[in-house]
Protein backbone atom coordinates (compact mmCIF):
# COMPACT_ATOMS: atom_id res chain seq x y z
CA UNK A 1 0.00 0.00 0.00
CA UNK A 2 1.38 3.39 -0.97
CA UNK A 3 1.09 6.34 1.36
CA UNK A 4 1.19 9.96 0.32
CA UNK A 5 4.47 11.66 1.21
CA UNK A 6 3.98 15.25 2.43
CA UNK A 7 5.28 17.71 -0.18
CA UNK A 8 7.85 19.19 2.26
CA UNK A 9 9.33 15.71 2.85
CA UNK A 10 9.31 15.02 -0.90
CA UNK A 11 11.21 18.25 -1.51
CA UNK A 12 13.73 17.29 1.18
CA UNK A 13 14.12 13.85 -0.40
CA UNK A 14 14.83 15.55 -3.73
CA UNK A 15 17.41 17.78 -2.03
CA UNK A 16 19.15 14.83 -0.45
CA UNK A 17 19.02 12.86 -3.71
CA UNK A 18 20.54 15.75 -5.65
CA UNK A 19 23.11 16.32 -2.94
CA UNK A 20 24.66 12.83 -3.10
CA UNK A 21 26.52 13.51 -6.34
CA UNK A 22 28.73 16.44 -5.28
CA UNK A 23 31.55 17.42 -7.63
CA UNK A 24 35.13 18.49 -7.00
CA UNK A 25 34.98 21.58 -9.21
CA UNK A 26 32.33 24.27 -9.31
CA UNK A 27 31.76 26.59 -12.26
CA UNK A 28 32.80 30.20 -11.64
CA UNK A 29 29.28 31.46 -12.23
CA UNK A 30 26.42 30.09 -10.16
CA UNK A 31 23.36 28.76 -11.93
CA UNK A 32 20.76 31.54 -11.96
CA UNK A 33 17.76 30.91 -9.71
CA UNK A 34 15.50 31.32 -12.74
CA UNK A 35 16.95 28.09 -14.20
CA UNK A 36 15.64 26.04 -11.26
CA UNK A 37 12.49 24.21 -12.37
CA UNK A 38 9.46 25.69 -10.63
CA UNK A 39 8.16 22.25 -9.60
CA UNK A 40 11.39 21.45 -7.77
CA UNK A 41 11.95 24.88 -6.26
CA UNK A 42 10.83 26.29 -2.92
CA UNK A 43 7.12 25.98 -3.69
CA UNK A 44 7.53 22.18 -3.77
CA UNK A 45 8.50 22.30 -0.11
CA UNK A 46 4.89 23.07 0.83
CA UNK A 47 3.67 25.98 2.86
CA UNK A 48 6.22 27.68 5.07
CA UNK A 49 5.64 27.58 8.82
CA UNK A 50 3.94 30.68 10.21
CA UNK A 51 6.27 33.66 10.13
CA UNK A 52 8.80 32.00 7.78
CA UNK A 53 9.16 32.32 4.05
CA UNK A 54 10.34 29.22 2.16
CA UNK A 55 14.07 28.88 1.50
CA UNK A 56 15.22 30.13 -1.90
CA UNK A 57 17.40 27.47 -3.51
CA UNK A 58 20.17 28.55 -5.85
CA UNK A 59 20.23 32.14 -4.58
CA UNK A 60 23.06 32.29 -2.01
CA UNK A 61 26.22 34.21 -2.74
CA UNK A 62 29.53 32.46 -2.18
CA UNK A 63 30.89 32.93 1.37
CA UNK A 64 34.46 33.57 0.15
CA UNK A 65 35.50 35.62 -2.85
CA UNK A 66 38.41 33.36 -3.82
CA UNK A 67 38.25 31.09 -6.88
CA UNK A 68 35.43 28.58 -6.49
CA UNK A 69 37.28 25.32 -6.15
CA UNK A 70 36.31 22.60 -3.72
CA UNK A 71 38.87 20.85 -1.58
CA UNK A 72 36.24 18.25 -0.66
CA UNK A 73 32.64 17.76 -1.89
CA UNK A 74 29.51 16.93 0.08
CA UNK A 75 29.09 13.20 0.72
CA UNK A 76 25.65 12.29 2.03
CA UNK A 77 25.73 9.81 4.90
CA UNK A 78 23.65 6.63 4.59
CA UNK A 79 22.02 7.37 7.97
CA UNK A 80 22.05 9.98 10.72
CA UNK A 81 25.17 8.54 12.40
CA UNK A 82 26.88 7.07 9.34
CA UNK A 83 30.13 8.44 7.90
CA UNK A 84 29.95 11.18 5.31
CA UNK A 85 31.02 14.76 4.72
CA UNK A 86 28.14 16.98 5.78
CA UNK A 87 29.20 20.07 3.87
CA UNK A 88 31.68 21.30 1.30
CA UNK A 89 35.23 22.55 1.79
CA UNK A 90 35.91 25.65 -0.32
CA UNK A 91 39.55 26.52 -1.01
CA UNK A 92 40.40 30.04 0.21
CA UNK A 93 43.46 31.77 1.63
CA UNK A 94 43.88 31.91 5.40
CA UNK A 95 42.73 35.25 6.75
CA UNK A 96 40.13 35.66 3.96
CA UNK A 97 36.95 37.47 4.98
CA UNK A 98 33.95 35.15 5.25
CA UNK A 99 30.69 36.61 3.93
CA UNK A 100 27.07 35.87 4.79
CA UNK A 101 25.54 34.10 1.77
CA UNK A 102 22.08 35.43 2.64
CA UNK A 103 20.24 37.40 5.31
CA UNK A 104 19.76 35.67 8.64
CA UNK A 105 20.27 35.64 12.39
CA UNK A 106 23.32 34.19 14.14
CA UNK A 107 22.22 30.91 15.70
CA UNK A 108 25.57 29.93 17.26
CA UNK A 109 29.03 31.45 17.54
CA UNK A 110 31.59 29.56 19.59
CA UNK A 111 33.69 26.43 19.73
CA UNK A 112 32.67 22.89 18.84
CA UNK A 113 35.36 20.63 20.30
CA UNK A 114 38.43 22.69 19.32
CA UNK A 115 37.16 24.58 16.25
CA UNK A 116 35.52 28.00 16.02
CA UNK A 117 32.12 27.58 14.36
CA UNK A 118 29.50 30.10 13.25
CA UNK A 119 25.93 29.12 12.34
CA UNK A 120 23.32 31.38 10.75
CA UNK A 121 19.58 30.69 10.67
CA UNK A 122 17.96 31.70 7.39
CA UNK A 123 14.30 31.67 6.37
CA UNK A 124 12.46 28.42 5.72
CA UNK A 125 14.21 26.25 8.30
CA UNK A 126 17.65 26.64 6.66
CA UNK A 127 20.77 26.77 8.84
CA UNK A 128 24.22 27.43 7.39
CA UNK A 129 27.46 26.75 9.28
CA UNK A 130 31.07 27.84 8.76
CA UNK A 131 34.36 26.62 10.21
CA UNK A 132 37.03 27.47 11.17
CA UNK A 133 35.89 31.09 11.41
CA UNK A 134 36.89 33.74 13.91
CA UNK A 135 33.99 36.13 14.51
CA UNK A 136 32.90 38.94 16.81
CA UNK A 137 29.23 38.07 16.23
CA UNK A 138 27.06 36.54 18.95
CA UNK A 139 23.83 34.55 18.90
CA UNK A 140 20.93 36.80 17.99
CA UNK A 141 22.90 39.22 15.80
CA UNK A 142 21.25 39.96 12.44
CA UNK A 143 23.40 39.59 9.32
CA UNK A 144 22.78 40.66 5.75
CA UNK A 145 23.79 39.05 2.47
CA UNK A 146 27.43 39.91 1.65
CA UNK A 147 28.24 41.17 5.16
CA UNK A 148 31.63 40.12 6.55
CA UNK A 149 30.78 37.62 9.30
CA UNK A 150 34.29 36.52 10.21
CA UNK A 151 37.80 35.61 9.15
CA UNK A 152 38.92 32.21 7.84
CA UNK A 153 41.43 30.51 10.11
CA UNK A 154 43.74 27.62 9.16
CA UNK A 155 43.17 24.14 10.47
CA UNK A 156 40.29 22.45 8.66
CA UNK A 157 42.11 21.25 5.52
CA UNK A 158 45.78 20.64 4.73
CA UNK A 159 45.75 23.95 2.84
CA UNK A 160 43.31 26.64 4.02
CA UNK A 161 39.66 26.05 3.25
CA UNK A 162 36.24 27.04 4.55
CA UNK A 163 33.86 24.27 5.57
CA UNK A 164 30.30 25.28 4.64
CA UNK A 165 27.43 23.17 5.89
CA UNK A 166 23.69 23.49 5.27
CA UNK A 167 20.69 21.95 6.99
CA UNK A 168 17.01 22.11 6.13
CA UNK A 169 14.77 21.42 9.11
CA UNK A 170 17.70 19.67 10.81
CA UNK A 171 18.65 17.46 7.83
CA UNK A 172 22.05 17.97 6.20
CA UNK A 173 21.91 18.83 2.49
CA UNK A 174 24.51 19.80 -0.09
CA UNK A 175 25.22 23.55 0.25
CA UNK A 176 25.71 23.70 -3.52
CA UNK A 177 21.91 23.47 -3.79
CA UNK A 178 21.75 26.98 -2.33
CA UNK A 179 24.77 28.21 -4.29
CA UNK A 180 23.33 26.98 -7.61
CA UNK A 181 26.02 24.37 -8.26
CA UNK A 182 23.94 21.15 -8.26
CA UNK A 183 21.43 20.10 -10.86
CA UNK A 184 18.02 18.82 -9.88
CA UNK A 185 17.08 15.16 -9.65
CA UNK A 186 14.27 14.25 -11.99
CA UNK A 187 11.75 11.61 -10.97
CA UNK A 188 10.04 9.70 -13.75
CA UNK A 189 6.87 7.66 -13.24
CA UNK A 190 7.42 3.92 -13.25
CA UNK A 191 5.41 1.55 -15.32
Amino acid sequence: MLTRMPSRMLALALLVGAAVGGSAAVPAASVPAASVPAAAGPAAAGPAPAGRAPAQLGTWTWPVSAARALARPFVAPAGPYAPGHRGIDIRAPGGAPVLAPDDGVVHFAGFVVDRPVLSIEHTGGVLSSYEPVQTALVAGDRVTRGQVIGTLLPGHCASPCLHLGARVDGQYVNPLLFLGGVGWSVLYPSG
